[in-house]
Formats: C-alpha cells, structure tokens, sequence
C-alpha cells in the first residue's frame, strides 16, 4: 500500500509510453462516411461511365449545372462539389470539347467566364436524372422512408455543421452562401 497519495496516483497511471490509444477504422464515422460515398458513387457512375463516357467530376459538372437556373463558374462547382479544382478544370475541358457545356460572359464581369450546359448537355441531364434517381431508390431500398428522413435530416445537420457550401442555394459567392445557410 501507497504511503503518499501522489506516489499511489502515479503509479496507478501508465506512462506516456503504455497509453495506447487504438481507433478501429470501420466505426469511425468519417472512414464509414468516405466509403459509403465512394460505394455509392460507384455505383451511380455505372449508369453514366458506360453508357455516356462520363467519369465522376464531368457528372458532378452536369448535374451542378442541370439543377442550377443560371450559370455559374468552375470555382463554384469546385467548392459546393468538393472536387480539386485541377480535376475540374480537366471535366470542364472535356465537357467543353463534347460540346455538352459552354462557356458564357458574366454579364456583371465580363472578365469573368461562367459554365452553362449547352442544348445537348442539358437533353444528357434530363436523360440520366430518372436512371440515377431509379438507382437512387435501389440503394436506399433497405431502408423505410422514416430511417431514409432520418438519414437525410441527420446528413442535413451535419453538413450545416460543417457550414458546406450547398449549390442549390444558387449563389456563386461563398460569402454569400454562407450568410444564406445561417439565416435559413
């Protein structure tokens, strides 16, 4: 037995060199979130690598653009998509030579190039949408539509956490948008 107390507490505490702190990768939350992600993308680009030759940056160009009204620049997508901007630029350069997307003057700024899709882009758009909301479905079938709004308001709450910038807010200034996400 201890005669001082503060000798007893440090010797019941391992050293800095006996702490070992294990972390098993499959229950933890952002290891489980990146594969599930990559499974899913995976699983959706079948329906658009194959049959349409687009990879995974070009289909996040066309669905930011197809879903937006108006035409925003390369940056933007970059950040509401989290894509590397060099990985962008490279589908936008893509997208461009198949003539699925344009550049267009920014009416405000002329110096500033905005991406729109062209009138073959957009018939491309309104063709995958039905075939990835269908595989959409399919992979979310195991769930009921309470555990599917739970998912989806859960997902909501920590992206608004982490303040990600949303390309449904429909601003290409991410002051902006964030000023939006707050007040909202």
């Amino acid at each position: 037995m201890c005669n001082h107390l503060s000798r007893c507490h440090a010797e019941a505490q391992p050293g800095p060199e006996k702490i070992l702190v294990k972390l098993d990768l499959f229950s933890f939350l952002p290891f489980r979130l990146n594969r599930l992600a990559a499974e899913v993308s995976t699983a959706l680009a079948e329906e658009y690598q194959q049959r349409y030759g687009l990879d995974i940056p070009g289909w996040r160009i066309l669905a930011t653009l197809g879903f937006r009204e108006d035409a925003c620049t390369a940056q933007f997508i970059a950040q509401c998509t989290r894509t590397h901007k060099s990985t962008i630029s490279r589908a936008v350069n893509a997208l461009l030579e198949r003539e699925l997307i344009e550049r267009v003057e920014n009416e405000d700024d002329r110096r500033e190039l905005r991406l729109q899709l062209t009138p073959k882009g957009r018939a491309l758009y309104h063709e995958l949408v039905p075939r990835l909301k269908r595989r959409e479905q399919e992979i979310l079938s195991c769930l009921s539509a309470r555990e599917r709004d739970s998912l989806a308001d859960a997902l909501g709450k920590i992206e608004r956490h982490l303040d990600l910038i949303q390309a449904s807010h429909g601003h290409d200034d991410p002051v902006a948008v964030k000023q939006k996400a707050s007040v909202g």
